[in-house]
């Protein structure tokens, strides 16, 4: 505890200086140094793809004409329930976020009062969602191969195949990470604040490849 400051008065008596006292001072309020550390790493992801939308553009521009007959294979509706499924899955992700902000790992009532669901129920949900539009992407390839187009077929199937299957890679990874969040919350004893970090960490993730897919929806099957 830090003395008050004393002065000599006229008599040489030594007295108490009358300053006003400091109850405490405001404590700092540093960022979570581990979700700023994933915003910059998603900074550095939104170039990537960047980079593919420029790609795709690219050799959209050099073919119209091959564009124009090979977009007519897309199915549209189907891709767009598939989109649809992806984002929802972000709202159940975030409905996770904020049990697990609630230190809430698992639910407190029954399987379908869905107000009780903790962190953990939502996350499989979101990795059921996450899941189907994986399989659903993958029987679109298999679709569009059967039509002859492919990776090597040309320009068309070159920029479809790596802009759609750099962002599948993407979801699997999210999945990947869902998975080891919900193993995380059954392994510890207490949930703490360090548990529901990640489980925000990984909220943010799931929402940027949500973002993704929409502007990739929107240039590949609505913009043909």
């Amino acid at each position: 505890m830090t003395k008050p400051p004393t002065e000599i008065d006229h008599n040489g008596r030594v007295t108490t200086a009358s300053l006003p006292r400091t109850v405490g001072a405001p404590a700092v309020q540093r960022p979570n140094v581990v979700a700023v550390g994933t915003i910059v790493w998603l900074g550095s992801e939104v170039m990537f793809f960047a980079g593919l939308f420029a790609i795709y553009f690219t050799l959209k521009a050099t073919s119209p004409g091959l564009w124009e007959e090979q977009t007519a294979k897309l199915n549209v509706t189907f891709a767009a329930i598939n989109t649809t499924i992806l984002v929802l899955s972000s709202f159940t992700a975030q409905a996770g976020v904020f049990a697990a902000e609630r230190l809430q790992p698992h639910r407190t009532g029954g399987l379908f009062n869905f107000r009780k669901w903790g962190m953990v129920e939502w996350f499989f949900l979101t990795y059921a969602m996450g899941a189907t539009f994986v399989v659903g992407q993958i029987y679109e390839y298999a679709l569009l191969v059967s039509e002859h187009v492919s990776l090597s077929s040309d320009s068309y199937g070159s920029a479809f195949y790596i802009t759609t299957g750099f962002h599948g890679l993407h979801v699997t990874g999210g999945l990947i990470a869902f998975l080891l969040v919900i193993g995380r919350a059954f392994a510890v004893k207490a949930f703490g604040h360090k548990e529901a970090t990640t489980a925000v960490v990984v909220s943010y993730y799931w929402h940027f490849v949500d973002v993704v897919w929409i502007g990739l929806f929107l240039i590949i099957y609505v913009l043909k």
